[in-house]
């Protein structure tokens, strides 16, 4: 449980102006998974949160529900963010869940989100976003 509320604490912390948080929570040897990459290092992971960073102009987010038995753990997540390229320059709020490993030091040696890729990108590219649109329709008739 300590392990996991300073890994959502630090977390709610980051921002582009304080990356180096990223190696009080991970491992140097992290694996971080998402639907668009996987990352081996925690060089590389500051590297694709320096990108992040550098492609939204604000990010937030919303820890909804845990589970945790020590080593491991379960979070549902709400992230909203802001992309000028996506919706517009609106806000855009995608739910996920992230499954974390704990190293026997505390830090996340395994970090895997899962959300729906295309509430957060394709959905908000103009054309692209009607036709998903168009087809989400179809298929819940």
């Amino acid at each position: 449980m300590k392990a996991l509320t300073h890994f959502l604490n630090t977390y709610q912390q980051i921002d582009r102006d304080n990356l180096w948080l990223l190696s009080t929570i991970y491992e140097e040897e992290v694996i971080f998974t998402d639907p668009l990459h996987t990352i081996h290092g925690l060089d590389g992971l500051q590297e694709y949160f320096a990108r992040l960073y550098d492609n939204v102009e604000d990010i937030a987010f919303d820890f909804n529900h845990r589970l945790d038995n020590g080593n491991e753990a379960c979070i549902q997540w709400r992230m909203h963010f802001t992309h000028r390229r996506l919706a517009a320059g609106r806000p855009v709020v995608v739910d996920g869940v992230s499954v974390i490993r704990f190293s026997e030091r505390g830090k996340v040696e395994h970090h895997r989100d899962y959300f729906d890729l295309g509430s957060m990108v394709y959905e908000h590219i103009p054309l692209v976003g009607g036709i998903i649109s168009y087809l989400k329709k179809r298929v819940s008739t």
